[in-house]
């Protein structure tokens, strides 16, 4: 989005939020009765999560370029960014299990839904069998994403595979990937709305517990930005100093204006040619592991967002009061590692793909309403630990033993 409308966007989202949280303590009837428009606003981000999911998925695939060329430098990539983002996944379930941010609000009148009931007696061997969809089509018209993401990288990567035949398909993704971020920012525009339609009707019908609500967010948002700082500050320096043989300060000095501009337009992929400048200019980087790690990294390596789509989650079913088994707690570690992967470079893409975390383990979809009331500022958190993520791969990348050997020859 254009800086001039991101700025207008978001201070609309602010004031949508808190003119919700007036509305609905003080004009709660008149609240409720626009709440249609959050529902509205709700239904378009769901509306767009299939077609988001697989053209950014199979994008992100074949932008390795042949995988029978690239080997095992790609594989490494890969491998580094799932590495990563798992880690920053379980650190965020680790922290919201401990911290229990949701525990204690009561929010909604729920009955734990009949498919929480039904995962919740699933094995890991069942979970398996699921990510193979005996039939694409009716997997995407059940809402089921999981086999959806593991459908798009194979066939993403086979669309590589067979160079000059796929690429008139690689094309008409790249198309429908541009097509449906270009929906996505025009949902964005009526965000304000939708954010005060969504936080007024739920303040409406909550003003009791309204004061344990705004404690709780606030607990929740803690949570969250305690989880980014120990993926930010311990986990990847770690491994940029063992793996990547850098200096984590001085690196994370080096980058510092990417991550600046990170979190002002929360989009890594509006940053990335800052990244790819500081990177390779800043921090003496390889130029072939920055041009080909950084692209990719900003459409799949998400660790900041997936760690945020694990924590939101579990809020929102302890302040729902459904208490999640480990079985379901791992199909959303599963499902927020692997929807990261697809979630676009653009801001409030985590959102978006919110929509299917939640799906995956039955949760209510209204729970986005109640953290769209900080999301304009986790956003921008998020958004800076995946950019931060992206330049400690190319770092890494670099020093592997096919970059030294192309570096030598």
């Amino acid at each position: 989005m254009a800086g001039r409308t991101g700025n207008i966007i978001l201070l609309g989202m602010i004031a949508g939020a808190i003119l919700g949280v007036l509305g609905g303590l003080f004009i709660g009837d008149f609240m409720l009765r626009i709440a249609f428009l959050g529902t509205i606003f709700l239904n378009a981000l769901k509306m767009v999560v299939i077609p988001l999911v697989v053209a950014s998925m199979i994008v992100g695939v074949t932008s390795l370029g042949d995988v029978r060329t690239l080997g095992r430098t790609g594989l490494k990539t890969l491998a580094f960014y799932f590495a990563t983002t798992s880690a920053s996944v379980t650190v965020g379930l680790i922290l919201v299990n401990i911290l229990q941010p949701g525990t204690g609000v009561e929010i909604w009148e729920t009955t734990v839904p009949d498919f929480v009931a039904k995962s919740g007696e699933s094995g890991i061997v069942d979970v398996l069998v699921g990510l193979i969809p005996p039939n694409v089509i009716g997997a995407a018209a059940e809402g089921k994403i999981l086999p959806l993401i593991v459908f798009s990288l194979l066939f993403g990567g086979v669309l590589s595979a067979i160079g000059d035949k796929g690429k008139p398909v690689v094309a008409v993704f790249e198309g429908i990937n541009a097509a449906m971020m270009k929906i996505v920012h025009l949902i964005i525009l009526f965000a304000p709305i939708g954010v005060l339609a969504l936080i007024g009707g739920i303040v409406a019908e909550k003003r009791d517990s309204f004061e344990q609500l705004v404690s709780s967010l606030g607990m929740y948002s803690l949570t969250v930005i305690l989880g980014l700082l120990i993926h930010a500050l311990i986990t990847l320096p770690l491994l940029l100093s063992i793996l990547g043989r850098k200096n984590p300060w001085s690196y994370f000095m080096g980058v510092g204006e990417a991550l600046a501009t990170a979190f002002t337009t929360a989009s890594s992929s509006a940053t990335l040619p800052i990244t790819i400048d500081a990177v390779e200019n800043n921090n003496k980087v390889d130029s072939r592991a920055a041009s080909f790690v950084l692209p990719l990294g900003a459409t799949i390596n998400m660790d900041g967002t997936a760690l945020y789509e694990a924590v939101a989650a579990l809020f929102i079913a302890q302040i729902s009061g459904i208490d999640l088994t480990i079985g379901q707690q791992i199909i959303i570690f599963l499902t927020a590692t692997l929807a990261s992967v697809g979630a676009a470079g653009i801001p409030h893409a985590g959102t978006v793909m919110m929509v299917m975390v939640l799906g995956a383990v039955g949760l209510p979809m209204e729970g986005i309403g109640l953290i769209f009331a900080v999301d304009w500022f986790l956003d921008r958190c998020r958004t800076t630990v995946n950019v931060w993520g992206d330049s400690v791969g190319a770092a890494v990348i670099a020093e592997t033993s096919e970059m030294k050997a192309a570096r030598a020859s």
